[in-house]
């Protein structure tokens, strides 16, 4: 929805009131009254949309094993945690923020996991590596310029996400799933990579193999 200043004329106390309920929602006047409009109207805010995502989101991830969400901290973010089976199980942390604006970009998922540990760091830089290329490989076909949107730092791999192609799969229960089977998938491939059962070689093969299979029976985001 696109945002416009307009110039209204309201009565002082009903002001006060959306002011009183703003700032118990931690929100600001204009966005009270766009809820209050939208609830009216029957018409679903972009802050609304976000909620629903996170909504069906946390329900999902309460269910799962190893996962905690944490409480939001703003409207457009949420963080959800996984442990990796490595010495002194370190946190993977998945932050998750969605778009206001109504764009093909919907959102950006930031993975990062802090270490002190070399060997856990290249092992890390590999991994996120082979993963944005797998992904170019097999998505790139769906994305603007045939380019998967990625980035790899030290510890971290940030993804900008997509709204799904098919207009049926754009609801905030289908978008939440597409979500969650993404980190699901990420996840399960870290640790499995980072277990280092097999060689490099033969874990990726195998990852790569299953990928193939996944993202057949999901919604690419």
């Amino acid at each position: 929805m696109d945002r416009n200043v307009y110039s209204i004329v309201l009565l002082e106390e009903l002001v006060d009131a959306v002011d009183r309920l703003a700032c118990e929602r931690g929100i600001s006047r204009s966005g009270m009254i766009n809820r209050i409009l939208a609830d009216y109207l029957s018409c679903a805010t972009p802050e609304e949309r976000i909620g629903n995502i996170f909504s069906c989101m946390e329900q999902y991830f309460s269910a799962a094993e190893n996962f905690q969400v944490r409480s939001r901290q703003s409207e457009t973010m949420l963080t959800i945690r996984s442990s990796l089976k490595y010495r002194y199980h370190p946190t993977v942390r998945y932050a998750l923020e969605l778009f206001r604006e109504n764009s093909k970009a919907i959102g950006e998922l930031r993975v990062t996991l802090r270490t002190k540990s070399a060997v856990l760091e290249d092992l890390l830089t590999e991994f996120f590596t082979f993963r944005g290329k797998m992904e170019q490989r097999w998505l790139g076909a769906h994305f603007p310029g045939d380019h998967v949107p990625y980035e790899i730092g030290p510890g971290r791999f940030t993804r900008t996400l997509v709204a799904p192609a098919s207009e049926q799969d754009r609801t905030a229960e289908k978008t939440s799933e597409a979500i969650c089977d993404y980190i699901l998938e990420f996840d399960r491939e870290l640790k499995h990579y980072c277990a280092g059962s097999d060689s490099p070689i033969k874990t990726q093969v195998k990852l790569e193999w299953e990928y193939q299979n996944h993202i057949k029976k999901n919604i690419i985001i």
